[in-house]
């Protein structure tokens, strides 16, 4: 009963929020950090020692019950400046932070996939801070439409009659499956019908688009007469999927586009194919397998290509649409394309990266430049960066805490491309003495957060994947981790 009085006398002294507010350390907070911050900081703080007082292991001992004594006590609990400074630091963070990826994976989904060329960025910049003249012909001085200002550059680089864009690949195959065959048949082969991230199949996509799915062949092979036979009445497209982010290996066979194109010309059907990751550089020059490129698509007789911004060709998040100018007309025309159309700023960074492609420049292309880099340059890459994070560790005091060291390892493309494809790498290997997983996690935390690999207990930074220029960012924030991880070690020692 005298533990249960003693928790309610210090629940009772607890310093209300206003009172928190009014010390001078606080006010000074209040001229940096916004007043909503402080004061939920302060006031998620307070709640968490109601709760430690609650429960009796983290009462307060009964001789702390007076005013003062209880102001000290919340102060070593947590409720001081710096405590409330980190917690208001926290909350207004931006939800969306830049991220230092280690993983070697280029096209990492859950990371963003493609980093921007400089270029894009700077047009992003120029045309999201003005006005602009999306919708509007500055020659006729009347309104012009948002799909006018890529049409010739798209048609150019893919070799296309014409070009639109909407706001991803996934809305493109739905754009053009409603535009072109509602109400109808599309027949395609049974292992093309492929699942992307998130759960999203193609054949739900199709529902969507009001089609009929006609399946053929089988998971493994599908073969020509599969597609002539299937032909009929109802059908309105042929769709060829490229499988980009799985393969099937073994008894196989599947039909080329230039046959498939064929078969649908002699039935006066379109020819569509997916193309996914919209690629527009023969990649076995990087030594990785060849990805079909949308100009060669089109040579063998597609009718329509679509194909993704952000992923192989290293643009922001789009879908594209080219091909044939009275079926892209069509697909133009159709009332779904106001939802599905895309904004100034996709329209501006997609016209940057593009550009880059048509004048010889790809290598500025952050998603080329990475899986291009030369072998060679990734091992020199990574002896500096582990260079780096030893005279950081030394710096920080916590030398000896990481046994740090170069080694070969491979990566990946990443972002439903070159499934099979593991191209040789860098990386610098921490081995943090059993503790790998505990900080990984520190790593995630930190500002800027850096992802790296978990290898056989072994934290790999993968340097394909960071630039020269991130090195040291890395290297602070690895001793950074480890300075706070000799701290925490210290504490539950001194705790035990």
């Amino acid at each position: 009963m005298g533990d249960r009085v003693d928790a309610q006398e210090q629940l009772r002294l607890l310093p209300a929020v206003d009172e928190v507010l009014r010390r001078p350390d606080v006010q000074a907070l209040l001229g940096r950090l916004p007043r909503w911050a402080v004061v939920k900081a302060i006031r998620e703080l307070i709640d968490e020692l109601r709760v430690a007082i609650r429960d009796e292991r983290g009462a307060v001992p009964p001789s702390q019950g007076d005013q003062a004594s209880l102001a000290g006590s919340s102060r070593r609990r947590g409720v001081d400046t710096q405590a409330i400074e980190a917690r208001a630091l926290a909350l207004v963070r931006p939800r969306i932070r830049r991220v230092l990826n280690a993983t070697g994976v280029v096209l990492h989904t859950n990371l963003g996939r493609a980093p921007l060329p400089p270029k894009a960025v700077s047009r992003i910049q120029e045309v999201a801070c003005h006005y602009s003249n999306l919708e509007y012909n500055l020659t006729t001085g009347e309104r012009g439409s948002r799909h006018d200002h890529l049409g010739d550059l798209l048609t150019e680089l893919a070799g296309a009659e014409a070009a639109c864009v909407v706001n991803n690949n996934a809305a493109a195959v739905l754009l053009v499956l409603t535009a072109l065959a509602a109400g109808r048949e599309v027949i395609v082969s049974r292992g093309e019908l492929v699942e992307i991230g998130g759960s999203f199949r193609l054949p739900d996509v199709m529902r969507l688009g009001g089609v009929r799915l006609r399946e053929v062949g089988t998971t493994n092979r599908t073969h020509p007469d599969d597609y002539r036979q299937a032909i009929g009445p109802e059908t309105a497209l042929l769709l060829k999927v490229h499988p980009s982010n799985f393969a099937v290996v073994g008894f196989t066979a599947s039909v080329p586009i230039r046959t498939l194109a064929a078969i649908g010309r002699e039935a006066g059907i379109p020819t569509v194919v997916d193309v996914g990751s919209g690629c527009f550089v023969d990649l076995a020059a990087f030594g990785l397998p060849r990805e079909p490129c949308v100009p060669e698509c089109l040579r063998e007789g597609a009718d329509l290509c679509t194909f993704s911004g952000d992923k192989l060709l290293g643009g922001p998040q789009a879908g594209i649409i080219c091909g044939k100018a009275d079926l892209v007309a069509l697909v133009k025309r159709h009332p779904l394309m106001r939802a599905l159309r895309p904004d100034k700023i996709t329209l501006a960074a997609l016209e940057a990266t593009l550009t880059l492609y048509r004048d010889g420049s790809e290598e500025e292309v952050p998603v080329m430049a990475m899986l291009g880099a030369r072998e060679e340059t990734l091992r020199d890459r990574a002896e500096r960066l582990a260079s780096a994070i030893v005279s950081a560790l030394t710096k920080g005091g916590a030398a000896g805490r990481l046994r740090v060291e170069p080694c070969r390892t491979s990566s990946a493309v990443g972002g439903g491309a070159l499934p099979l494809a593991t191209p040789p790498s860098w990386a610098v290997a921490l081995d943090v003495s059993g503790n790998a997983m505990a900080f990984e996690a520190r790593l995630r935390t930190e500002d800027p957060p850096v992802v790296g690999r978990l290898v056989k207990d072994r934290i790999l930074l993968d340097v394909r994947t960071l630039t020269d220029e991130e090195l040291a960012t890395v290297a602070a924030t690895v001793a950074r981790a480890a300075s706070l991880e000799d701290d925490a070690a210290t504490a539950r020692r001194d705790k035990v």
